[in-house]
This record gives C-alpha cells, sequence and structure tokens, in this order.
C-alpha cells in the first residue's frame, strides 16, 4: 500500500510541474497536446502497480471519508443517513447469557491461573459466543456489527481477556474469511463447529519478519504433487497467534509458490489462506507466549516440510494468490469492532467506577474529586470516553449498512486505543496505591497493564498513524487522484485521464478558495452549540482538502515524511471524531452531555489546529509550507483549550450521579454483590454525595444530624472505609505453593550474620553488651 501511495504521488508531482508550465491562455489544441505530454510523462515515471499493492487500495468502501477529503462534509448528511440500532434478541443476550458470563468471570483468579476455568470456557462455547457472526442457518447468531461490539464492550468491563476470548473468533479469521469466501462445503463443515465452538479458531498471519507489514512474510508453501495428491509442502513460523494453544483450527497464511506449473491456471502463485485442522501431521500448536498481565491463549503455529492436500485452501483452489485480498477485504471492517470495544470499556468503566472513587476517597478532609489536578484526570476520562464511544456508535451504524470504511477502521483501531490508554493512564492516576496493588478489589490493574497490547496487534499505532491513515486515504478517497493514477496504469486511458487531471485542479482551486474564505466567516458565538462546532469543523475539512491537495507536491516523498503524514492523519482523524462527536450529541443527548462534547470538541479543534502548524512548519518546500499556513491559519491561532470552569463542570458531571454518566455507564457489567468493589462504589456514590450535602448542612445550621442523618453517615462512613482498603496476602508467588511455608521463611529474613544464634551469641546478649 504505500508503495502505491508513492507511485501514485510521484505521477502527481510530474502532472503538476507540467501543468505549471502552461499559460492559462493556451487554446484547445495546445490544452490537448499538454495532456498528451502530461499522460506519457505519467506513464514513464509511474511504476506498475504489484497486485498486492491494488489488493489494498480496492479493500473495502469509501464513504464520509471521502466527503472529508473533499473538503465539504455535512452533519446533516450523517444524521440523515445513520442511526444505530440492536435487535430485540440482541439484547436479551446482552442482559442474560453475557451477564452470566460476566458474573462467573472472577478477574484474579483467572490472572493467577493464566487461563479461564473450565466452567466459563463451557459457557462460551455452549451458548454461541464464538458464533455471533456466523449466520443463523449455520447455527450462529448472525448479530449485526454494533451488537457484536456491545458483547465485546461489556465482557471487557469484566475482563479484558475474556473479551479478547471471545472477540478474535468473531473477527479476522476462519469464520469471517469462510463467510465470504468460503465454498459451500467448506462452509457446511465448518460453519457448524465454529458456531458450537466444537472448533475454537484462530488465524496465522504474524512472523518474524511480518508484523506491521504482513505481506512480507517469509513463510512458504511449494505447490507439488505427491502420490497423485495435488497439494504443498510448506513451511512457517507463526507468533503472536491468539487461541493458537487452544484451537482446533487455524486459518494459516503462506506464500504460495508453483515453481513447476502444477496449478495449470486454476489459481495462481501468491498469498494464499489453508484452513487446517489441530490433527494434521507436523502441524505444532500449543507453546504459549505470556503477553503481560493478560491471560487470554496466545501462542506459536509452525511446521516444517508439511505437507497440506489442495484441497485445505480456503475457497477452493480457485482462490490460490487471493489471500491478500481476501485479508484486506475483511481487515476493512473488522479492526473497527474488536479493539475499539477494549478500548471503550475501559473509559466506561473508568467512567463508572474511577468516577465514584474520587467522590468517596477524601483527602485533606475533602473528596479528592473536589482537587483541581484530579479534576483535569477526570475530564480526561469523560471526554475521551465520550469521544471514543461517538465514533464507535457512527462507525457501527455504517458496518450495519454494510459499508467497509477501510481508512475509519484504521482510524477508529488507532484513535480509540490510544485514547483509552490516556484513559486508564489517568484512572491509574486517581486511584493511586488502590491502582497499583493486585488483588480481587483492583479493577484497573490488568487493564493498565494489558493496554500496550491493544496498542500493538492489527496494525502497530505508529505506523498505522504515520503511514496508513492518509496515506491510503488520499488515494483512496481523494475525489480524483484514484482515476488519474488508474487512468495511467491502463495505458490507453488519455480521456479518462484528462477528465481526473482537469478534476484534480478544479478541485484544488476551490478548496483554496473555501479554505481562505471559511477563515473569516467561520462562527463566532457558542450560543448556537451545534452551529458553532459545525462551522469550526467544516472550515477545517475545506482546510485538510487544501493541505492535502498540496502535500502532492511532495510527490512519493511524503510517505518516507513520516512524521509530516502522521500530522495529516491528526488531522484527518480528528476531524472524524469532531463530526462523530456532533453526530452523536444530536442523536443521544443527556443532561451535562453539552459540557462534556463542547470539552472533548475543543480540545479537537486545537489538536487540528496544532496538526495544521506543524504540516505548515515542517513542510520542506517552504513556499508551499507557507501557502499551507497562509491558506489554513491566515490570521494565526484560533482555538484554545477547555478552560478551567469547564474541566471542573465535566469532572463533576462523572463524580456525581448525572445523565452523561449514565450515558457513558450504559452495557457495562455491575455485580449485583456490593462485595464486589465496582458494585460497592456504584451503590455508594449517590449515597455519599447526600452525605456531604448533609455535612455542609450541619456546619452551617452548627447542629448534629438527625437520627436519620447520622443513619445515613454511618452507612457512608462503613463503605467509605472498606472502600479505601487495599488486597493483601498472607504470601504470594513461591510462597504460596510451598508446603509449610511460614513468614520467617523468607530469604530476606535469613540470619546470614548469625546475629540471632550462633558464634556471636543472641541479639539481646550483643545488645546488652
Amino acid at each position: 500500500m504505500e508503495a502505491f501511495h508513492r507511485r501514485g504521488m510521484k505521477t502527481a508531482l510530474a502532472l503538476a510541474r507540467s501543468k505549471s508550465a502552461i499559460p492559462s491562455s493556451m487554446v484547445a489544441p495546445q490544452q490537448r497536446q499538454f495532456f498528451a505530454a502530461a499522460y506519457n510523462l505519467a506513464k514513464k515515471v509511474t511504476p506498475k502497480i504489484s497486485a498486492t499493492e491494488a489488493a489494498a487500495l480496492e479493500a473495502g468502501t469509501v464513504g464520509f471519508d471521502r466527503d472529508l477529503f473533499a473538503g465539504s462534509p455535512s452533519l446533516e448528511g450523517l444524521k440523515n443517513k445513520y442511526d444505530l440500532k440492536i435487535s430485540a434478541e440482541e439484547r436479551a443476550f446482552l442482559e442474560n447469557e453475557v451477564e452470566k458470563l460476566c458474573e462467573m468471570s472472577n478477574e484474579y483468579e483467572m490472572y493467577k491461573n493464566k487461563d479461564l476455568p473450565q466452567p466459563v470456557w463451557d459457557y462460551i462455547r455452549k451458548n454461541g459466543f464464538l458464533g455471533m457472526i456466523i449466520d443463523k442457518k449455520y447455527g450462529g447468531k448472525g448479530f449485526s456489527a454494533h451488537g457484536h461490539a456491545l458483547v465485546v464492550q461489556k465482557l471487557s468491563t469484566r475482563s479484558q481477556s475474556v473479551g479478547v476470548s471471545v472477540m478474535v473468533p468473531n473477527s479476522l479469521g476462519p469464520g469471517e474469511l469462510l463467510k465470504r469466501y468460503g465454498t459451500e462445503a467448506e462452509k457446511d463443515y465448518y460453519l457448524p463447529k465454529l458456531a458450537t465452538g466444537e472448533l475454537i479458531p484462530c488465524f496465522g498471519l504474524t512472523g518474524p519478519a511480518s508484523g506491521s507489514d504482513a505481506a512480507a512474510m517469509r513463510d512458504q508453501a511449494i505447490v507439488v504433487e505427491e502420490n497423485g495428491q495435488l497439494g504443498v509442502r510448506a513451511t512457517f513460523k507463526k507468533r503472536y497467534i491468539t487461541l493458537a494453544p487452544v484451537a482446533g483450527c487455524v486459518g494459516l497464511a503462506v506464500q504460495l509458490k508453483d515453481p513447476n506449473g502444477l496449478l495449470k491456471g486454476k489459481g495462481k502463485e501468491g498469498i494464499s489462506i489453508f484452513l487446517l485442522e489441530r490433527d494434521l501431521p507436523g502441524l505444532r500448536m500449543g507453546p504459549r507466549h505470556d503477553p503481560l498481565s493478560a491471560f487470554f491463549m496466545n501462542g506459536t503455529v509452525e511446521g516444517e516440510n508439511v505437507f497440506i492436500p489442495i484441497d485445505k485452501l480456503l475457497g477452493g483452489q480457485e482462490r490460490a494468490g487471493y489471500g491478500w485480498n481476501m485479508l484486506m477485504d475483511c481487515l476493512a471492517e473488522g479492526r473497527a469492532i474488536s479493539l475499539p470495544a477494549g478500548a471503550i470499556a475501559i473509559g466506561k468503566l473508568s467512567v463508572t467506577a474511577v468516577g465514584a472513587y474520587a467522590r468517596i476517597r477524601k483527602q485533606f478532609k475533602v473528596p479528592i474529586a473536589e482537587l483541581e489536578g484530579v479534576q483535569e484526570h477526570l475530564a480526561r476520562i469523560a471526554g475521551h470516553t465520550y469521544v471514543i464511544t461517538a465514533a464507535q456508535s457512527l462507525t457501527n451504524s455504517m458496518l450495519n449498512q454494510h459499508e467497509q470504511p477501510a481508512v475509519i477502521s484504521a482510524i477508529m483501531k488507532q484513535q480509540c486505543t490510544s485514547r483509552g490508554r490516556q484513559i486508564v493512564n489517568d484512572a491509574m492516576d486517581v486511584l493511586g496505591g488502590a491502582g497499583i496493588c493486585m488483588g480481587p478489589n483492583n479493577f484497573m490493574g490488568a487493564n493498565y497493564m494489558a493496554t500496550p497490547i491493544a496498542i500493538t496487534v492489527e496494525g502497530a499505532n505508529t505506523l498505522t498513524r504515520s503511514l496508513i491513515q492518509f496515506g491510503q486515504g488520499l488515494m483512496r478517497a481523494h475525489p480524483h487522484l484514484l482515476s488519474v493514477v488508474q487512468a495511467v496504469q491502463k495505458g490507453d486511458d488519455l480521456q479518462g485521464f484528462n477528465k481526473g487531471l482537469a478534476g484534480m485542479f478544479s478541485h484544488g482551486a476551490v478548496n483554496a478558495t473555501r479554505s481562505f474564505s471559511k477563515a473569516f466567516i467561520r462562527s463566532r458565538s457558542k450560543s448556537n452549540f451545534e452551529g458553532y462546532y459545525e462551522s469550526q469543523l467544516g472550515r477545517l475539512a475545506a482546510a485538510f482538502a487544501i493541505a492535502s491537495d498540496l502535500s502532492l507536491t511532495m510527490g512519493g516523498k511524503i510517505k518516507f515524511a513520516e512524521s509530516l503524514s502522521g500530522r495529516y492523519a491528526d488531522v484527518l482523524s480528528n476531524l472524524y471524531l469532531g463530526y462523530a462527536t456532533l453526530w452523536f450529541h444530536s442523536k443521544y443527548p443527556a443532561q451535562g452531555s453539552e459540557a462534556v462534547a463542547a470539552w472533548a470538541l475543543d480540545n479537537i479543534l486545537v489538536d487540528i489546529q496544532d496538526a495544521f502548524y506543524g504540516i505548515a512548519e515542517n513542510y520542506p518546500i517552504r513556499p508551499v509550507g507557507w501557502a499551507i499556513h497562509a491558506l489554513t491559519f491566515p490570521t494565526g491561532k484560533t482555538y484554545v483549550r477547555p478552560s478551567d470552569k469547564l474541566t471542573t463542570q465535566v469532572a463533576q458531571l462523572i463524580s456525581k450521579p448525572s445523565g452523561v454518566r449514565d450515558l457513558l455507564s450504559q452495557d457495562i457489567y455491575v455485580h449485583k454483590d456490593l462485595n464486589d468493589r465496582v458494585a460497592l462504589l456504584n451503590a455508594t456514590l449517590p449515597k455519599a454525595v447526600k452525605v456531604d450535602e448533609i455535612y455542609t448542612k450541619l456546619r452551617k445550621e452548627k447542629r448534629t444530624a438527625t437520627a436519620e442523618e447520622q443513619k445515613l453517615i454511618d452507612e457512608v462512613e462503613a463503605a467509605r472505609e472498606i472502600i479505601i482498603q487495599v488486597d493483601s496476602f498472607p504470601s504470594l508467588g513461591q510462597e504460596s505453593v510451598t508446603k509449610g511455608w511460614k513468614t520467617e521463611d523468607r530469604p530476606a529474613l535469613q540470619d546470614i550474620y548469625g546475629v540471632k544464634k550462633g558464634k556471636n551469641g543472641n541479639a539481646a546478649e550483643q545488645l546488652a553488651a
């Protein structure tokens, strides 16, 4: 994909330079000569696009991301087109089977044992958790994208590892690939087994040499014919494969080679996917990785010179060589669902539990929620959770309409997990010691330790931001660039080339005018909440469109300028999140939501502004950098971070009962037993607020509490005393498994100097001496 983008940029640069040499007064024949010359030049400088690059480019669909690159997004269009719904069946599953699975899951015990217990695995398999995306005709649930996401989200508020164990079979893997590309025989055999959990699936893609650059895999399968049977001899070494240690089948991606032409035109060489069961001779699945604090199954898939019959190709022999296309299509949808759901789970758990903890926990005789330093953390928790919840809702609305937004999917993965990391860091800062001591009462520590996993998998965030979002988006979603490049690749489409090139220059002129003018005529008053922020985002979208057009002046070098490409990605992703926030606020208003949305949007505007300044100041062609600055921020910096007053207001909204706290606590798990720490926090919060009001009233009126008031005070103080405690254990690690162990057996307590007894006498005698 990156190479394809560089080639497109090289074409665009050659065209821009050719155009600049032609005076506007040229007559039509001379213009035709120019276009022909430009076309010939473009064909010379543009290398042929490989099948792998084309597959990445063609994956998924384009929708609202194209509106952003065109500089003309419409909030009204989003509101009219997208609504978010789940079925009654999905809601019932969330409130019954998911609720029960959460209740069964003891995070700390599983953390110690490094696995889900047998009853939990049995419940997952028997109740269809592994077949949510499989059609009902095969015994699956047939859930929508949003229904699937809410299941993963709710489970993850109880245990991220349980959420992952359910997530993977319903994400990129054999189930999704079979649905789209499997033969009828494969579907009939595998899908019922996957739906019931008879076969637990995994997918083998990543290897030592192919992480984010998955197409660089060196696992090979050579086509052979042995004993009259066509097949391959495959050698592969996969790692980081979730569920591999317990999987009954694996989708294995390898580079297929056919040096002797045995395929005979049925299929081709290239990345291919084989669907293998665990008992295949030579296939090794079992060794585990130990991913930080997480206990979901993750390990290796390996084999040397393994014979695999050709009929094990997923989709049949005709699909040989088309694995990369299949993977890109599935990834265009999958990474918008599962990992964002896990990040949102952390956000919603933090709103519910950390918000309550900050109100109940006191220092310096006041709730820590009243300390401005803590309020900064709480406001970020609320604001980021609101934004990623909004983005999830809008994106899942798109997916429910069978869109596959590849660029938006990349934005969702990177932005949701990055903001999730900020949320969990803030949550840990508020919890302090309660967050760092592991035990049954620590509801955040495991989330904190496991967060880097989500940052890394399904495309590391660093590369997703600096290489994919803007690079793929520019080629895929720009209104005209792709048509120009495709015309060049055809080699004989001068008419299409002319049309695309003319469109590019017209598009640039329109956006230059629009960006510059909107910098002056944008709304200045926040009295109309939606109108104000839509005006700012519309102005910045026009600025993004012209800045994107001007990026073509760098040619392919823009892809090597990863810091610059990353700043473009920051603008693009924040524009999407901004529109998602406005859309969500209009669809789901709640008491206090305008304040949280305003806090979030003010930060988004500043983030976009900072990214534009970074682009202009670091653009290597300095006149173009000056032009970007003049067209995007001609009057200088416009936006500022939220005020301290608004920050306090937002912090109060999640540390006291409120409509927005309820909104951001939907579809999470809270245990019914008040011995559970999150349940106790949630139940105590409204009472603690009432008790604080009583204390204020007593001081003001200079009296003692009534019997009824004192009863409530005693109840809250008793709960507060429990809540501020952290777990401690008589023994840990090897101590707890060593028979007859006692405290004095700890190595550091051993009398290595003989001061307690022995040659120098006992301690009392030495002290007397």
